[in-house]
Parts: structure tokens; C-alpha cells; sequence
């Protein structure tokens, strides 16, 4: 009895969505000992994930009847959805229902992960924090991250990056913003990359390398489906856009492909310093 009690507590359900982080995921759980069964997000996976089951948006009962003859009762969801095409959505009566009640709990995007999370549970599932139980796809101890180490000016600049941050993201605005002296950008509805594209193009004259991008965890967030991430192409346009360096908080930021978004740091002499 215990073999099977302590085999169902190792199932996990990881819903898929767009880019590499569900792939990083899937690994690093099953690394973990977790017996993963991957759900595909339709018109949103990688087809290179080969998923154990294919899900539409709207259409959540065939898994949700799947995952229960599976004895699957924890959820993880990973990777981006971007905007979806709400034609294609068609919800069945599961997830109408699912709606109705994520609708009546929610007032602002935080607030409906946390009436999705609630509402999944009333349901007889439990939603975890993929970083929760795979830690190594995140920066478990505060520090630089890489050889490249910040100056004094690069410091003032992190600590007015990670105020400004926590001020924006207390107001459910966004969690990431670019500090050179003064503020220069925050996140908004776009989301990250579009914001540090703006910063590319409003700094492809600047001279000096200078400034930090902030990608922090909102105060209160519910980190079990809004999960912050950053990746080679995070570093990348931090390059191009001529700031010195990324911050990130500990244990509840991804680090997709850590290795090489390191690595790429290093030879681009960007610094990575991980915060609580």
C-alpha cells in the first residue's frame, strides 16, 4: 500500500506551452524521479516535444479524464501561450465551468492565476511550482552568476532596479524594468523580449555600456503558473542593447539552459547576480 501511495505521489501532468522551457522541464523532472506524463497545449508546443497527450484550449476535459484514470493529481504548468486565437478556443462544459469560476474569483491578471490555481483544486488537483520540485532550473544561491562582476555604479543601479521593480509589480504592471541611472523602461502588457527590443532600439546610438536589466518575482506572485525566465536570448538582447548585466531572483526565476545562458554571459562580459 505504501509502494502505490508513494508511486501516485510521483506522477506529475506538465502542461506545455510554447519555446524550450517545458523541454528543460520535462528533463529535469524526470531527473528528479518524477513520472511525468506531458500534455501538449495545442497550436502553442514545440511538435519536437512529443507529448503524451495534445490539449486545446477550452477543450481541458479529455485530460482532465485522462490525468484522473492515470491517478495523476499534480499539475505543472511551463512554457509560453502568447496571445491565442479565441476562435479556436471552443470551451467544453469542463471548462465553461473552469471559466465561470476563474471569472468570478479574478481581477487583474495575478489575481486570475490565483483563481485558476483555486479553482483547479476545488477540482481534486493540486498545481505545483515546477521550480519547486526541479530547483536546478533555477539560481539556488545569491551571487554573480558569472566572471563578469558589477561595478559600484552597476550596484546603485541593481538596487534602484529591484525598488522599481517591486513598485511596478505591486501594482500588477509587470516585473521587469531597465535602470541606467533613471529608469528607462518597464514592462508592461507586451511582455519582456518586447521590452528589451524597445531598449535595443532606443539605444542603438548609445556609446557606453551601462545599466541592468531587472527580471524580479512580483510581490505575492503566484509562481505556480506566471513563472519568470530568462534564457540565452534574455542575454543576448541585454548585449544589444548595451547594458551590463541581468538580475534575477533566487529560486523563483528559470534559468533556461542554464550552462549556456551563462556561457554566453561570459562571452559577451555580461554579469548575472542572483537576489533573494
Amino acid at each position: 500500500m505504501k509502494k502505490k501511495q508513494n508511486e501516485s505521489e510521483k506522477k506529475i501532468a506538465l502542461i506545455a506551452g510554447a519555446l524550450d522551457l517545458p523541454f528543460f522541464t520535462r528533463d529535469a523532472l524526470r531527473r528528479a524521479g518524477w513520472n511525468v506524463w506531458v500534455v501538449g497545449l495545442k497550436n502553442f508546443y514545440d511538435p519536437h516535444l512529443n507529448p503524451d497527450f495534445v490539449m486545446r484550449l477550452g477543450g481541458a476535459w479529455p485530460a482532465v479524464r485522462e490525468a484522473r484514470r492515470r491517478g495523476i493529481k499534480k499539475l505543472t504548468f511551463v512554457g509560453a501561450l502568447g496571445h491565442p486565437n479565441l476562435a479556436d478556443v471552443r470551451p467544453d462544459l469542463w471548462s465553461i465551468g473552469l471559466l465561470f469560476s476563474i471569472l468570478k474569483n479574478q481581477r487583474g491578471y495575478d489575481s486570475m492565476a490565483v483563481a485558476l490555481n483555486k479553482s483547479l483544486e476545488k477540482r481534486g488537483f493540486e498545481i505545483v511550482a515546477a521550480q519547486d520540485v526541479a530547483p536546478e532550473l533555477t539560481f539556488q544561491k545569491e551571487g554573480v552568476q558569472t566572471k563578469t562582476k558589477p561595478s559600484a555604479r552597476d550596484l546603485r543601479d541593481i538596487d534602484r532596479a529591484i525598488e522599481v521593480s517591486h513598485t511596478i509589480g505591486a501594482a500588477d504592471i509587470g516585473a521587469s524594468v531597465v535602470v541606467d541611472k533613471q529608469v528607462i523602461a518597464v514592462e508592461a502588457a507586451e511582455g519582456t523580449a518586447k521590452m528589451l527590443e524597445r531598449v535595443v532600439a532606443m539605444r542603438k546610438n548609445h556609446k557606453r555600456i551601462s545599466g541592468v536589466f531587472a527580471k524580479m518575482t512580483k510581490p505575492g506572485q503566484d509562481l505556480r503558473i506566471d513563472i519568470p525566465a530568462i534564457g540565452v536570448d534574455t542575454v543576448n538582447a541585454v548585449a544589444a542593447a548595451k547594458l551590463r548585466g541581468i538580475v534575477v531572483n533566487t529560486k523563483t526565476c528559470f534559468v533556461v539552459n542554464k550552462d549556456e545562458v551563462i556561457k554566453r554571459a561570459n562571452e559577451k562580459k555580461i554579469f548575472i547576480v542572483a537576489v533573494k
